[in-house]
């Protein structure tokens, strides 16, 4: 696998697409980080990390949907920064997804946040994914 945080936002879309209510993943330390700014933005329920005999671990993820409609949280997870093809922002050119009702997802030097939190500090990054 060449993409490990593709493969998170795309196992996280199809569990969301087939309206299961968990979704086990591998855990990694930036995948756990992009899972705490999920749920601290509404977007998840819940999440657990746990270990594993192989020591690398799981991140069990609670999905969360509207109780009338049965949609997501979410509309969608688009992965921007690849492997490939890095995408930098500074402060001034800092995405703004829906106009400002998504969530841009930032790895900066202070830790992974949203484009908001690393306006308000005045650092840029890489911009890793959008979340709508």
């Amino acid at each position: 696998m060449t993409d490990p945080i593709a493969d998170f936002l795309t196992r996280i879309r199809n569990a969301a697409k087939a309206h299961h209510r968990v979704v086990d993943i591998p855990a990694s330390n930036l995948k756990k980080e992009i899972t705490r700014v999920l749920y601290e933005k509404g977007y998840i329920l819940k999440y657990k990390f746990e270990t594993s005999p192989n020591g690398q671990g799981v991140i069990k993820i609670a999905l969360k949907y509207n109780a009338q409609t049965r949609e997501s949280a979410f509309r969608g997870l688009t992965r921007i920064s690849t492997p490939g093809l890095r995408r930098y922002t500074s402060v001034d050119k800092m995405p703004r997804v829906l106009n400002g009702l998504g969530v841009a997802i930032v790895t900066t030097s202070k830790g992974v946040m949203t484009d908001k939190e690393a306006k308000q500090l005045g650092i840029g990054g890489e911009v890793l994914c959008f979340v709508k």
